[in-house]
């Protein structure tokens, strides 16, 4: 009897303990408790240490600063004001994105994206504060640009200016032909301060740095846009300006050539980079999209080398290839076989605007 009690106490403790050395593996299984040690990290996931430098990565490319080698850029061309509040084209690098509309927008926008990258003497043209809420390009080459109503804030005397960064910015690109603008979903029909009328959009033949020069007569003038350079510190650009030309008999191209090598018509540190008596030859032609204009030997640089300056090509290019029509631009020298950069490269092919400017559709 006793030997019987006695195995069934042992029994018990038995059972007992291995019922205690369940529940203690059971409370391991259910709850997890194990030691950061203990857990082997996937060779695919990233540590923490990791996420915290890819977030630091990641806003660092969404515009703050990109240093370099840190994402590939591109080259594009933003619309800001320079020290004579002129609107004026300026080539920056930026990071490489499918959304390259809602990119350059954000990128002219104060205060925003472009605040650390903007050259010296710059500033951004769109209010600070403005989401970009939308793009739609439409099959005529309408740009849509839906904004929020940060928009709005501005003083009248911006406005102007403030479409005109827009539209030139956007149209860079070649599908896009004007902009409209939209603001929090409601279409507009002029500009929400000052009244600007945008009915038809805004596109580059409404202008840009709009110059009306006296004694000009409308009737028988039109308006383009000319090129002039200039030179802030050590940096050289162009600055693009709209004004009245007489056409008179003239074709349009020979009227803006001559109005180039006339020199700008107003003082704002524009230059005239045409050597004197300069003529025009023949009356410029286009023939599938590539503009012929030959002029006098006074066009070359220097006539030795029959070079043309760097400075007169690109501004010849830029102002020409401005009209739709025209994809390039061949200069030619009476008398002269072959002419050259300053360089001593010959221009064996008529000159795209691509040579000097960021060109691409979206």
């Amino acid at each position: 009897m006793k030997r019987n009690i006695e195995v069934k106490r042992k029994l018990s403790i038995g059972l007992l303990m291995l019922f205690v050395l369940l529940l203690t593996a059971g409370c391991g299984l259910f709850k997890g408790e194990q030691t950061l040690e203990e857990i082997d990290v996937p060779k695919d996931q990233p540590s923490e240490e990791t996420i915290g430098e890819a977030a630091e990565t990641s806003e660092e490319s969404n515009g703050i600063e990109v240093e370099a080698g840190d994402a590939e850029t591109i080259p594009r061309e933003l619309y800001l004001l320079n020290e004579e509040g002129l609107v004026v084209p300026q080539t920056v690098e930026l990071p490489k994105t499918d959304a390259v509309a809602q990119q350059v927008l954000e990128y002219i926008i104060k205060d925003g994206p472009v605040t650390s990258i903007l050259p010296n003497g710059f500033e951004a043209v769109l209010p600070a504060g403005t989401q970009v809420i939308g793009l739609n390009l439409q099959a005529d080459g309408t740009l849509i640009v839906d904004v929020s109503e940060e928009f709005k804030q501005y003083q009248p005397e911006q406005e102007e200016q403030i479409i005109q960064a827009m539209t030139y910015t956007l149209t860079q690109f070649d599908n896009v032909e004007r902009v409209t603008l939209w603001i929090n979903g409601h279409e507009q029909t002029e500009m929400p301060v000052n009244g600007t009328p945008l009915q038809e959009g805004y596109s580059r033949a409404d202008g840009i740095n709009i110059y009306h020069p006296d004694g000009v007569d409308l009737m028988d003038s039109k308006a383009v846009t000319l090129y002039y350079p200039t030179q802030q510190a050590e940096q050289f650009y162009y600055v693009p300006v709209t004004q009245y030309v007489e056409m008179d008999k003239q074709t349009n191209y020979q009227a803006m050539v001559e109005a180039l090598l006339e020199g700008p018509a107003y003082d704002l540190n524009l230059l005239n980079v045409f050597n004197p008596n300069i003529s025009i030859v023949e009356k410029p032609k286009v023939k599938d999209g590539v503009l012929h204009v030959m002029f006098s030997k006074e066009i070359l640089n220097d006539e030795n080398t029959s070079s043309i300056s760097d400075e007169v090509m690109e501004t010849l290019v830029r102002t020409l290839t401005d009209k739709s029509e025209v994809d390039a631009v061949s200069v030619e020298v009476k008398g002269v076989k072959e002419v050259f950069n300053e360089h001593g490269v010959p221009y064996t092919e008529p000159v795209t605007r691509d040579a000097f400017v960021p060109t691409g559709s979206l």
